[in-house]
C-alpha cells in the first residue's frame, strides 16, 4: 500500500493496551479517515479497567458516545455489532482499504491465523487476507509462548503486519501519553497516514535531542 487508505476498519479486542487503540481511533478521525469500528465483548471489559470511561454495549450508543468524544464528523465513524453480518467488512465485495486490530488478544490472533470467522472481527480480518489488503495486528502479551510466536509467523507469511506495542526511548518520553503516541505513530506510518506524534530518529548520535526532527 503506497497511498493512505480512506476507509479503515479498527478492531478492539480483549488484550491490555486499550489506550493504543483509542488513541489510534482519535488520530484517524483527526486525519479525516472513515472508520468502521468493531469491539469484542472482552474489549468493553478492558476499556472499563484501563480507561476513564465505560463504552456503551449497544453499537449505536457506542457510536454516538465515541463520535462526540473524538469529534467525528457525521458519517465518519460507524460502530458495528459483533455479529452484524450485513456490515460491509463482512464481504470481499466492499472491504475497507486497511484493517488494524489494536490491541490484539492472543485469542483473536490465533483465530485469524487459523482462518476462523466466528464473529465479525475474525471475518473482517479473514476478508483482508484473502483480498490481499493491509492487515495490521498489535498483539499485547508477555511472555510469548511458542504457539503465540508460530501464529504470528503464520500471519506474517500470509501478508499481515505484526506491530508489537514496543515504545522506543530515544525520544526521551516524559509521560505515558508519549509512550502511547510512539506506538500509534508506528501504526500510522504503516498505514501511510502522516502524523507528528513523536520525534523521528535524526542524523546525529542518539541523545542529540536538538537534532531530532519532528514527524
Amino acid at each position: 500500500m503506497s497511498t493512505a487508505p480512506e476507509r479503515i476498519t479498527l478492531a478492539l479486542t480483549g488484550a491490555s493496551g486499550m489506550p493504543y487503540g483509542l488513541r489510534l481511533l482519535e488520530c484517524l478521525i483527526e486525519a479525516k479517515k472513515t472508520v468502521w469500528l468493531l469491539a469484542s465483548q472482552a474489549a468493553h471489559v478492558v476499556i472499563g479497567a484501563e480507561c476513564d470511561f465505560t463504552l456503551p454495549p449497544q453499537p449505536r450508543a457506542a457510536q454516538a458516545f465515541l463520535s462526540e468524544r473524538y469529534r467525528a464528523a457525521e458519517g465518519q465513524l460507524t460502530v458495528f455489532g459483533r455479529e452484524d453480518w450485513m456490515a460491509p467488512v463482512a464481504s470481499g465485495s466492499n472491504p475497507a482499504d486497511a484493517m488494524v486490530i489494536c490491541p490484539c488478544s492472543m485469542g483473536t490472533l490465533a483465530a485469524v491465523a487459523q482462518g476462523l470467522a466466528d464473529n465479525l472481527i475474525e471475518r473482517a480480518a479473514d476478508v483482508m487476507l484473502k483480498e490481499r489488503r493491509p492487515l495490521l495486528l498489535v498483539p499485547r502479551e508477555t511472555p510469548l509462548s511458542t504457539i503465540h510466536l508460530e501464529n504470528m509467523l503464520r500471519l506474517s507469511r500470509a501478508g499481515a503486519v505484526i506491530v508489537p506495542p514496543s515504545p522506543g526511548f530515544y525520544t526521551r518520553p516524559q509521560t505515558i501519553d508519549d509512550l502511547v503516541d510512539f506506538v500509534v505513530a508506528r501504526i500510522l506510518d504503516q498505514l501511510h497516514v502522516p502524523n507528528d506524534l513523536c520525534a523521528r530518529w535524526g542524523r546525529s548520535a542518539p541523545g542529540a535531542a536538538a537534532d531530532v526532527t519532528r514527524c
